[in-house]
């Protein structure tokens, strides 16, 4: 047997022990603390939707496309994180689709989210906030960095930016753990600055992973999704939106949804204090983006309701997520409403039938100005727009 070809064998053979080893190391396991990260080849969904709703594709191809936001001319933008770009997505004829994708800025460092104020697009990056101020050509013309010096990597490398009517720039920055002591504040926090980056501060802390930003039209309140920690089991702790206010503590590391005492990092009297949620949610679904709905196309009964994207579950036993909620919100006891009722699946079908397989994963929800709700996949790739027509 020649030299080359006992090499040869021996390369097929690491490779059979490699993948005998996966199959070994990475079953599905029965019960709390299982591993299934679900499958599948990504590509686009027919999406389960309720009566009267149907669904089509905006555009297609934008990489890892995760949070989006509107220009005022009506020009949908998105943040394509895996390829470090903005692009820009023109629907001029109105029909839907967009005619074509236009790079805004590249070579970012994950850019995850946007957010728009006096013709600035804001861009949060990994570490530092971006703005940019788009073209005519919708490309853009200028940039400034904004925010320098966010934390840098950790578990979670997402950076959420949203701007108020009042100028007032929310910046979200996830835990650099599953569940430890930061010693940087801004970690598991939500700061805010003047919208030229100025007199920065802590706003809210206790919050793992405060993915989703939005403001509730109606009161003027900031709300946030958050993911909850690992290994608690299948069921534990749920994953929250909360009404954020000046000073909140969420409670992260030593409790979990303003109730469950960490096992690690808690004690007694390690909730007192902690903010209550407004929703608790499926644990390890992942809640992303939210986004109350502000249109006219949808029934009446949908408007000021919150829709949030659930990315969905990696380190369940059983599969969770992968769908677009409703949270109807009380428009009758108080002037700002509150959630009233469950928690409705409103966009499924991400999670196939076999209950492993998923062609795609919702990150991002945004109202669009004719108001059609429209949900990036960052797993496909696309972006679908969902509309009512009776």
């Amino acid at each position: 047997m020649s030299r080359r070809l006992r090499l040869l064998l021996l390369a097929a053979g690491l490779v059979a022990v490699v993948v005998v080893a996966g199959l070994v190391l990475l079953p599905r396991l029965a019960g709390n603390g299982g591993v299934n990260i679900p499958i599948g080849a990504a590509g686009p969904v027919e999406l389960d939707l309720p009566p009267g709703f149907e669904a089509s594709i905006v555009a297609r191809d934008l990489g890892r496309p995760r949070f989006m936001a509107y220009d005022e001319q009506g020009v949908l933008f998105v943040a394509d994180m895996s390829g470090g770009r903005v692009l820009a997505l023109p629907d001029r004829d109105g029909d839907g689709q967009a005619d074509e994708t236009v790079v805004v800025a590249e070579g970012m460092d994950n850019p995850s989210s946007l957010s728009f104020y006096e013709g600035w697009l804001y861009v949060g990056e990994t570490t530092q906030v971006v703005r940019l101020r788009p073209g005519d050509d919708l490309r853009a013309v200028e940039s400034q960095v904004v925010v320098p010096g966010l934390p840098p990597g950790g578990a979670h490398v997402t950076r959420t930016v949203l701007v108020d009517g009042e100028g007032r720039l929310y910046v979200s920055v996830g835990s650099s753990c599953n569940v430890c002591q930061e010693e940087d504040e801004r970690r598991a926090a939500i700061s805010v600055y003047g919208a030229d980056g100025s007199s920065g501060r802590v706003l809210a802390r206790g919050l793992r992973n405060a993915v989703g930003l939005a403001i509730n039209a109606r009161s003027g309140e900031l709300w946030a999704t958050n993911n909850g920690r690992d290994w608690l089991g299948d069921d534990e702790p749920p994953e929250t939106v909360y009404v954020v206010t000046d000073g909140m503590d969420a409670g992260w590391p030593r409790c979990h949804a303003g109730r469950i005492v960490d096992p690690d990092f808690g004690g007694e009297g390690a909730c007192q204090g902690v903010a209550t949620p407004a929703v608790e949610m499926q644990a390890h679904a992942a809640p992303l983006g939210l986004a109350f709905y502000d249109g006219d196309q949808f029934p009446a009964e949908y408007r000021g309701d919150l829709f949030v994207a659930l990315h969905g579950s990696w380190n369940r036993s059983e599969p969770v997520g992968y769908k677009v909620v409703r949270i109807p919100l009380d428009e009758t006891s108080s002037e700002d409403g509150r959630p009233a009722g469950q928690v409705l699946d409103f966009a499924t079908g991400w999670l196939l039938d076999d209950g492993d397989t998923v062609p795609g994963r919702p990150a991002g929800v945004v109202v669009s100005p004719d108001g059609s709700l429209l949900v990036s996949d960052d797993k496909a790739g696309l972006i679908y727009r969902i509309r009512y027509r009776p």
